[in-house]
């Protein structure tokens, strides 16, 4: 069974959660399981920035949205400091009008701020996407949109223990659900939940 599968995490150099975005697609390496997975980092060094030289956050935020719906799930990853990150949040075009907003391109931003391109908004349909110009942090976005969109979401924790005060408040109703990510082996080493995971995703 081929599944595609959608990481979510905190990817800052110093402090984030790479280490538990890394062990899963070393998973999928293994060609156990043919799972693809799609990390936040891959989308926005890919497919829309690539091609969108002026590419704002509401245009991650959108593509976000497509890779989320083309997933059969969404893998979350909850850091230490992931309920204070703002990463995303910054667009005022909600509470301005166009031509008094400002952002920063998300390549191109060594020119500093730019003019809002988004001229006209429209209410989001109780069928469609979360919107892609709000104030959501990126990891917010990505999982208001896959709770829209009635994902099977799979909560972790960056720790070897249950860290239920790491939940942003929005996330407070997978506090029975969210698990370690890592466990120790025989050895007493460090290791991904690989049986968890393969579980969750409905691998036998």
């Amino acid at each position: 069974m081929n599944k595609w599968v959608y990481i979510s995490a905190d990817y800052d150099e110093e402090n984030g959660d790479r280490s538990v975005v890394d062990t899963l697609h070393a998973w999928a390496k293994d060609k156990l399981h043919k799972v693809n997975f799609l990390d936040t980092a891959q989308v926005k060094s890919g497919s829309v920035s690539a091609t969108k030289k002026d590419c704002r956050i509401c245009d991650l935020k959108a593509e976000f949205n497509a890779q989320i719906n083309q997933s059969s799930a969404v893998i979350i990853v909850i850091g230490d400091k992931t309920a204070s990150r703002t990463a995303g949040s910054a667009c005022q075009r909600n509470s301005k009008e166009y031509w008094k907003c400002y952002c920063t391109p998300y390549k191109d931003n060594a020119y500093g701020s730019k003019p809002c391109k988004a001229h006209v908004t429209y209410e989001t349909n109780e069928c469609g996407d979360v919107g892609n110009i709000n104030t959501y942090s990126y990891i917010r976005h990505e999982f208001e949109q896959a709770n829209k969109k009635n994902k099977n979401i799979i909560v972790v924790y960056n720790s070897l223990y249950r860290k239920t005060s790491w939940l942003p408040a929005y996330m407070r109703d997978y506090e029975s659900e969210a698990r370690p990510f890592w466990i120790l082996d025989a050895a007493g080493n460090r290791v991904g939940n690989y049986a968890y995971i393969k579980e969750a995703l409905g691998y036998e």
